[in-house]
């Protein structure tokens, strides 16, 4: 009966095979195990119609050819020439997976790897599967990924019933007790009821901030849902309603006059989970880096209706236009 009750949630057809052109890892194995096979495949997810040049953003594809490999002369594959700029490049440049030596069958599978874990994969598990050659590899390489699947400006605004709550990520400071937070990080979360979250690290948790927030993420149509912190009182007035929960009376929903429920129950059920999953797997996350671990925590809550397979070729796309450096360049140090 379990498993009757299990199978019809994973929405597959009656065949029991997954959708066509889904992605599992058994196929990406069989399909992308050279670096030619998988460069294809990123070159028809980044350019659907065609090669486009990156530095001049010519798409005449009689004004852009594909140079013939040549070992001997360092002509290496995948390489293209654009007749405009005169410029050359390859699928990778000006993404986060450009002067990476890691080969792009790695990268598709690092992609999948982290798109479809549930909660989060280490980077010595990628350097131990995909057997990189070092940590620092690894890692910089999970940095990308996470960054690639980073929303850097938003185009549109959250709607409908939007939750608005913050929270605390860091240990517990010996003689302080678990409510001090002098060593951790405030992260505050817009969740859209049914729909997407947006996830910020803040310096302060205070009436402006806020205020700045969510004013850039929330519609003015919206329906804002939080608790009985103070600081959402003056920010929340710009909105259809606000509705605020009093958590240090115990409570955590009701309806309201119109019969909307006001709780910030998703918000915190995504804290829950975020929290769960960074401990699990990583046990420490500096407040550094921790913006990245939020983009994919975001990007999967987001996604996580589609399957494993759609979720990565979404994500491969957004590695355009993206760099992230594990040095400043000189010229800009201090």
């Amino acid at each position: 009966m379990y498993d009757s009750v299990m199978a019809s949630k994973q929405k597959q057809p009656a065949s029991g095979k997954n959708p066509q052109g889904d992605l599992t890892l058994i196929q990406i194995a069989q399909r992308f195990s050279t670096e030619e096979a998988a460069r294809e495949y990123f070159e028809k997810l980044r350019w659907p119609n065609g090669p486009v040049c990156p530095h001049c953003g010519n798409a005449d594809q009689a004004r852009v050819y594909k140079v013939t490999p040549n070992p001997a002369k360092k002509i290496r594959a995948g390489l293209y020439k654009c007749a405009e700029c005169l410029q050359g490049f390859t699928v990778t440049v000006g993404t986060v997976c450009e002067d990476s030596h890691i080969p792009l069958n790695k990268w598709l599978i690092g992609f999948y790897m982290m798109c479809a874990s549930k909660t989060q994969v280490s980077a010595l598990q990628l350097q131990r599967q995909l057997e990189i050659g070092s940590y620092r590899s690894a890692w910089f390489m999970c940095h990308r990924i996470r960054f690639a699947l980073q929303d850097i400006i938003p185009t549109d605004k959250l709607d409908g019933i939007v939750e608005a709550d913050e929270t605390y990520i860091g240990g517990v400071k010996r003689g302080m007790g678990r409510r001090y937070t002098g060593n951790k990080t405030a992260v505050v979360s817009l969740v859209e009821r049914g729909g997407r979250v947006r996830s910020q690290v803040v310096q302060k948790v205070s009436g402006d901030v806020l205020g700045r927030l969510l004013k850039q993420h929330v519609a003015k149509s919206a329906h804002l849902n939080t608790d009985e912190a103070p600081v959402y009182k003056k920010p929340g007035k710009g909105f259809a309603s606000h509705d605020v929960v009093n958590h240090s009376q115990e409570e955590y929903a009701r309806h309201d006059a119109s019969g909307r429920l006001a709780s910030t129950n998703t918000a915190e059920g995504f804290f829950g989970n975020s929290k769960r999953s960074l401990d699990g797997t990583h046990h420490h996350v500096s407040a550094k880096h921790l913006p990245l671990y939020l983009a994919e925590l975001d990007y999967k809550y987001n996604t996580r209706e589609e399957t494993d397979g759609v979720r990565t070729a979404r994500g491969i796309p957004k590695i355009v236009g993206k760099r992230l450096m594990l040095r400043r360049p000189k010229s800009v140090r201090s």
